[in-house]
């Protein structure tokens, strides 16, 4: 009897292991991170760091989560400890919790709490930023008009611009936060948004403008967390000036605004010339005094050669 209880207690013990092992979340190296994310079409990674309370408690929870994410979400659950990769998906490094969705990157801004994470990444299963061009900018934001396509708030980017990747995820939690209220959206300010851009004077990236009824308000708090970008765009807006929206130009104006700035590279690029080298300056004055002379030359000659004209008026007198 005594010898059953104890196979008893044994097989519990290792199965009760066996389950507590399998429930633990993968981790992965920095390497391994980037394959899966190429890989997988819904990944949740945990970049953690050790001796970190809120970090346990992230883990405690995805352990009890990752069974439903691979059954309802279809998604794979990772974690990763001190990843030098934190810092493009979260300013504030760890804890941080991102679901990737074919790659996009969405920041989780939330507590630990088994419900908030499951309802949140249910809800976002799919990209909540709008990616806009020069070409449907006007006619999808409506923003001069202010008309039937609601709010919106928009991230002026650069490809190479190191923050605003970093931003990426961020921007993401900012759009699934505000999902269904206020559009959010974002716009190559260097390639497919460059007259966009230039229409709204973005002169540094990222920038952030809020469009509402016709005006326009520039984002310029110090934070760029999800939290204060997410005020902003529901209050915090009116405490900043407001700006009309600029109507779109038209053929005529960008024919002169490229006339004017053709003429200005033209300009700058003939001074740097003539600064690097200074000799061709002098062979330009050189020249042109040399065919001014020629032209005085030629008129002057000119002169001399003119025929006199007969005075036929004295010689019908005289006879």
């Amino acid at each position: 009897m005594q010898l059953k209880l104890s196979v008893l207690l044994l097989l519990w013990n290792i199965s009760t292991t066996f389950t507590a092992t399998s429930r633990n979340i993968q981790t992965v190296s920095d390497d391994d991170l980037l394959q899966l994310i190429k890989e997988k079409d819904k990944l949740i990674v945990l970049f953690s760091k050790p001796e970190c309370d809120i970090c346990n408690k992230f883990e405690h929870n995805l352990e009890s989560l990752q069974e439903d994410f691979k059954k309802h979400l279809h998604a794979v659950t990772a974690k990763t400890v001190n990843s030098h990769l934190s810092r493009l998906y979260s300013p504030t490094k760890e804890p941080a919790l991102v679901f990737f969705r074919h790659g996009v990157p969405l920041l989780f801004n939330g507590e630990p709490d088994e419900n908030e994470i499951y309802g949140f990444f249910e809800k976002n299963q799919s990209p909540a930023v709008k990616e806009l061009t020069d070409k449907i900018f006007e006619h999808i934001t409506q923003a001069a008009t202010g008309a039937t396509t609601g709010d919106w708030f928009v991230m002026f980017y650069g490809a190479s611009c190191v923050e605003c990747q970093r931003l990426h995820a961020v921007w993401e939690g900012v759009g699934a936060t505000l999902r269904g209220r206020i559009n959010v959206a974002r716009i190559d300010a260097n390639l497919a948004g460059v007259v966009t851009a230039k229409r709204f004077q973005i002169i540094k990236l990222p920038s952030f403008l809020f469009f509402r009824l016709g005006k326009v308000y520039r984002y310029e708090l110090p934070k760029s967390d999800i939290k204060s970008f997410v005020t902003f765009a529901q209050d915090w807006y009116k405490n900043s000036r407001s700006e009309t929206v600029p109507l779109l130009a038209s053929p005529f104006d960008e024919l002169v605004d490229w006339s004017v700035v053709t003429i200005k590279e033209i300009v700058a690029y003939t001074l740097h010339i003539l600064a690097e080298y200074p000799w061709i300056w002098q062979i330009g004055v050189a020249g042109f005094g040399l065919v001014a002379l020629t032209a005085l030359i030629a008129l002057v000659k000119a002169g001399k050669s003119k025929p006199k004209v007969k005075n036929t008026k004295k010689e019908k007198k005289s006879k």
